[in-house]
């Protein structure tokens, strides 16, 4: 399986710090597809609101700032601090925001080999039709102590109760948005990795991911 790109599209959605980027970046490069954390799309709206200083309530500016976003030109490190995250998850809310992203999103899929997305609405709004879905979870306090091990590998500071607290809002602002909220696409495969490392987790994505081209190759 390991060879040339294949016509493969795999939406993988779950919460934040549950591991569905760093897992969706082991299948792009497994698979050699193109990756997409559509998560930085909203970061950098977000980002794009701060740095200008401008209130995250202001929808006409974060209209023109997801118009402006360039998906080859996501920078990761600059969109990783935590206040950008917040900001993300306020501007996510907004509905033309999300029609302009989820647009620029279905573009990317869209290319003639697939491609690997990862969010929190990938299966069920961006590509309801892909050919693998996966939604990755895990506890909130596990997913507390992932944050944390991040930040302090990056020479940061933090208190884990507050990242708790911070996780616990915003999966009540993903689940409890009115348009695309978070949750697992009905044809998801579910991967709970409270109790389970990356390396088990890509060896359980990828025996869906083969168990599906089998399929479709009539294996």
């Amino acid at each position: 399986m390991n060879g040339k790109p294949l016509p493969l599209t795999i939406a993988i959605d779950g919460p934040a710090a549950s591991g569905k980027g760093t897992l969706a970046r082991r299948l792009a490069d497994y698979y050699h597809l193109p990756h997409l954390d559509t998560g930085l799309t909203y970061r950098a709206v977000g980002h794009a609101l701060i740095i200008h200083g401008l209130p995250l309530d202001n929808v006409s500016a974060a209209e023109t700032a997801a118009r402006q976003v360039d998906l080859g030109n996501l920078d990761r490190e600059a969109l990783s601090a935590h206040e950008v995250g917040e900001a993300a998850s306020r501007v996510a809310v907004f509905p033309t925001v999300r029609k302009m992203l989820v647009d620029k999103q279905r573009a990317f899929a869209a290319q003639p080999g697939g491609a690997v997305l990862d969010g929190r609405d990938i299966g069920t709004v961006v590509c309801p039709d892909a050919d693998v879905k996966l939604y990755v979870t895990a506890s909130p306090e596990v997913r507390a102590g992932r944050r944390l091990r991040d930040i302090e590998s990056r020479g940061g500071h933090a208190d884990l109760s507050e990242i708790l607290a911070d996780i616990v809002r915003r999966d009540e602002r993903d689940m409890g948005r009115e348009d695309s909220p978070l949750r697992p696409a009905a044809d998801a495969h579910l991967l709970d990795t409270t109790e389970m490392s990356i390396e088990a987790a890509f060896q359980a994505a990828r025996t869906v991911i083969d168990a599906v081209l089998a399929k479709r190759n009539g294996a």
